[in-house]
């Protein structure tokens, strides 16, 4: 950031955070009750031990309002500026699901509305909060990352069923004059990759099939781990260079959520070691665009995020879409 103190754009500082799980827990032993698999080979090839799953009836859009509350309680505020839903499951194809969430939160009239980067959301949504924040389009923004991947993918599927888990995680952002938050965002994308992660039918392209297949998620698991290590990396390491830190200085790299082997080899190339590599997928599974914020939101529970520490986050998902930040983590008073 550039410019004269009179000048210069606003800092943009996470004032809250919260989070927000089902209550039901699957674990990988009650998976391989109907599926050809055992926990040991979900744990050996992902990480993931358990995940949790929304009973029917509960939303998306129920999981952002619990999130999204306990984000402004965790901030003290109770109202924003701005509302952003990222999220690939939401609650209808039409309308958005932002609007009914800033309804139940109370918040009024502000503007709010849905962002779809797949498993990379939380990290373009904070591109674009932070972008309006700084240009003085609002004071206040509440984020919120959030996915029932458990609505869309085949329980059947042997190749994607264990991976995924529901959540939401959210964070009020501020702008702060002199505020030392975020510091930068990396983005990119490659549409030539749509085909490794994607729900065929229910747009335009191929409306809704009578192919029962068709509507479930599916994915080119190999490949997508390729691409996730290869451009978590390279995004990585050109946010790094662009606010000036070594990964000496990173206290924490928060890598997208997806697989314990894609956190590894993203670390690894970094030359970030593992005990500085924060890591929780064994209990949520991949949360989608949820996963960031809940591995935010449960490390500042346990103490673990402290203020000053400097943060790496990083993202790959459908698109396929990727991005990375650099951020200075705050003094919050509660989180949840």
């Amino acid at each position: 950031m550039t410019g004269t103190p009179e000048t210069a754009a606003p800092g943009v500082v996470v004032a809250g955070i919260g989070h927000a799980l089902p209550p039901r827990v699957v674990t990988n032993a009650e998976l391989a009750q109907h599926l050809d698999t055992s926990d040991e080979w979900i744990r050996t090839r992902t990480g993931i031990r358990q995940r949790h799953v929304v009973d029917p009836g509960t939303a998306t859009s129920d999981l952002a309002v619990e999130a999204g509350a306990r984000a402004l309680a965790s901030a003290g505020m109770q109202a924003v500026d701005l509302l952003v839903l990222a999220t690939t499951t939401p609650d209808h194809p039409c309308p958005a699901s932002a609007p009914a969430v800033s309804s139940r939160l109370g918040l009024g009239a502000v503007p709010a509305f849905d962002l779809n980067a797949v498993c990379s959301g939380f990290v373009y949504g904070l591109a674009v909060t932070t972008g309006m924040l700084r240009s003085g389009a609002a004071g206040s923004a509440l984020l919120i990352g959030v996915d029932t991947f458990s609505t869309i993918v085949d329980p059947a599927d042997r190749a994607t069923a264990f991976l995924f888990g529901d959540g939401a995680g959210a964070v009020v952002l501020r702008a702060e004059p002199g505020g030392c938050g975020i510091l930068d965002v990396e983005l990119g994308s490659d549409g030539g990759l749509q085909q490794l992660i994607q729900v065929r039918s229910g747009g335009s392209r191929q409306p809704i099939s009578a192919d029962p297949a068709d509507g479930f998620f599916a994915m080119q698991g190999q490949a997508v781990y390729r691409h996730a290590v290869a451009h978590m990396t390279a995004s990585t390491a050109t946010v790094l260079s662009r606010v000036g830190w070594s990964v000496q200085d990173v206290d924490w790299f928060v890598g997208h959520q997806a697989n314990r082997r894609i956190l590894e080899a993203t670390a690894a190339r970094l030359g970030i070691p593992a005990e500085r590599t924060l890591v929780n997928l064994d209990r949520v599974g991949n949360t989608a665009a949820a996963s960031i914020p809940i591995a935010l939101a449960e490390a500042a529970a346990a103490g673990d995020l402290r203020a000053g520490h400097k943060l790496a986050v990083a993202a790959f998902g459908g698109g396929a879409t990727w991005g990375s930040a650099a951020l200075v983590w705050p003094e919050l008073p509660s989180s949840g």
